[in-house]
């Protein structure tokens, strides 16, 4: 009996135990639609116990009032319309209750009508870019936590491996409108706080939206399967004030029309050696490194070594080619729109000539523009 009465307080008191204790829990997240998944969690959760604590109750007094030492007679009632009415319309009337809260809140995720802001989310492996289609801004958004930290030889923060180079900057109070894709493989565009998760597909398009009502930095992941350094795709999104995002966005505007300025200018650049070498490491650590290795020895089966390969080695034009453009049906992703003509052009010379390769070209960025030239 003592048994009995312990597992009763215990179902009564779980669903207690499950909303103080957070740190387990869903979190509530920081806008409406996060608020209403919350709760319709919680309102499953609650009628989830009660039927727990219905069917082992009513069990449980079976169990003790009809056993066998107290001489009971099992009842007969095979094929009884009543109980076969009775356990068909009562799991009936339950999950209607369910169905009705949880319908009006999956329509209100898939409303993106009436957005302020559209925001294009593209997958990369493994990136993400972000363009403002209602506005001239784009740029991608790379993990930025320092490799000391991934291979254990600095003391982990606790952001390790949710930092990036440029976050997602949105205004509070907008509804912001994601367009969902991918350049290679599936992804997923996950933000806990949000609520929204939704699968960058290559070739289609997946809509999300989101309304935050507090400004601050959330922080998110890429949730599918997406290759070797799927846990290295963080997501990063700031939200800002109306007026601070207006700010930024002028000022994101500006620094992309200086950088266009820039990129014209670097054409009548001729870079010496030591100034293209130190920033084509840079540039190779930050976006090469991570399947190519820091040694340039790749890995092997899946990715291919740079040092004394024929790619680094051979011709030089093609070699700018696949850094600029890519190569088909790989996860070598073309970086054309990711890195300036400086650095494209650091970074060939970088990879022709570290690991001993030694070739003695310096490749500028009039070569680079040349080769974009032709390919179009």
């Amino acid at each position: 009996m003592r048994l009995v009465k312990l597992s009763l307080w215990l179902l009564l008191s779980f669903p207690f135990l499950a909303v103080g204790t957070s740190q387990y829990n869903l979190p509530v997240g920081v806008t409406d639609i996060s608020r209403d998944v919350y709760e319709l969690h919680m309102t499953i959760f609650y009628i989830c116990c009660v039927i727990g604590l219905v069917v082992f109750a009513i069990m449980f007094w079976a169990i003790i009032h009809h056993r066998k030492s107290k001489g009971a007679v099992p009842a007969q009632f095979h094929e009884s319309t009543k109980i076969e009415i009775l356990w068909t319309a009562i799991p009936f009337v339950i999950l209607i209750g369910m169905a009705v809260p949880a319908t009006k809140t999956l329509i209100a995720m898939e409303d993106t009508t009436k957005a302020d802001l559209t925001i294009k989310v593209t997958g990369s492996q493994w990136k993400w870019h972000y363009e403002y289609l209602d506005h001239d801004v784009s740029f991608y958004s790379v993990l930025s936590t320092p490799r000391e930290q991934i291979t254990n030889q600095d003391q982990k923060t606790e952001t390790y491996l949710l930092d990036v180079d440029k976050p997602l900057i949105i205004p509070k109070g907008k509804k912001v409108r994601f367009l969902m894709t991918s350049d290679d493989v599936i992804h997923s565009w996950w933000v806990p706080e949000f609520a929204v998760k939704k699968d960058a597909n290559p070739g289609f398009i997946n809509e999300a939206w989101t309304k935050v009502n507090e400004t601050g930095i959330y922080r998110g992941q890429c949730a599918e399967l997406c290759g070797k350094d799927h846990g290295f795709m963080p997501v990063v999104v700031e939200v800002k004030e109306p007026a601070e995002f207006e700010q930024w966005l002028a000022n994101a505007q500006l620094e992309k029309a200086q950088a266009a300025a820039a990129e014209k200018a670097s054409l009548d650049l001729t870079l010496s050696q030591d100034e293209l070498m130190t920033l084509g490491q840079q540039v190779y650590m930050a976006n090469c490194a991570a399947c190519h290795q820091p040694t340039g020895m790749g890995l092997p089966g899946v990715f291919p070594a740079l040092k004394d390969s024929p790619i680094a080695l051979g011709d030089v034009k093609a070699h700018i080619d696949i850094v600029v453009h890519g190569k088909p049906a790989t996860a070598m992703q073309g970086y054309s729109k990711m890195l300036s003509l400086k650095e494209l052009a650091a970074v060939v010379t970088y990879e022709r000539n570290a690991w001993g390769n030694n070739t003695g070209d310096s490749v500028q960025p009039s070569d680079i523009q040349e080769s974009m030239g032709e390919a179009q």
